[in-house]
């Protein structure tokens, strides 16, 4: 499974998605803008995505609230550090009350890897946050030797989905 996300103005993506109701797409809007995902087994419509491969999918995109995108860059040598830390993560999210989605996004020409989450809320993803399972998912053990599989800082972005008209 392939997930392309493209940006642009609102009305813009709104159309375009209109254009292509056939495909598994969602349309959100943030501070920084509307974000347009396609979900696919194939090739995107979109003419310049921003490409990522599907490593773990959970729940389904596309109900109303809130979404929350964490946004990681890793190194290339990180990167199966990383899968491999994510894939055998504690405090699972699935079960969290308010918990709708979640996709963990590898980048197909970038470095960062995207964990993006959907809520009904924002209370239910605060609530996630101050949970014993979020401790045990980000639990900061001691760091261990060698060079960080990071490559930048980690950045959060976040943006809703309304209720269709």
């Amino acid at each position: 499974m392939n997930l392309y996300m493209t940006s642009g103005t609102y009305d813009f993506l709104e159309r375009l998605a209109g254009k292509h109701a056939e495909e598994h797409m969602v349309l959100m809007s943030g501070e920084e803008g509307a974000l347009l995902l396609h979900e696919t087994e194939g090739k995107t419509v979109f003419a310049s995505p921003r490409k990522y491969e599907v490593l773990e999918s959970s729940g389904s995109l596309g109900r109303p609230g809130l979404v929350v995108m964490n946004n990681i860059p890793v190194t290339d040598e990180g990167r199966p550090v990383f899968e491999y830390r994510f894939k055998n993560r504690a405090g699972k999210i699935e079960n969290t009350p308010g918990f709708q989605a979640i996709r963990v996004l590898r980048p197909i020409k970038s470095n960062t890897y995207v964990i993006l989450t959907a809520w009904d809320d924002e209370l239910a993803f605060q609530r996630w946050k101050e949970s014993a399972e979020f401790g045990k998912s980000h639990g900061h053990s001691k760091p261990e030797a060698g060079p960080s599989i990071f490559s930048g800082q980690p950045y959060i972005t976040k943006y809703s989905i309304s209720e269709s008209e």
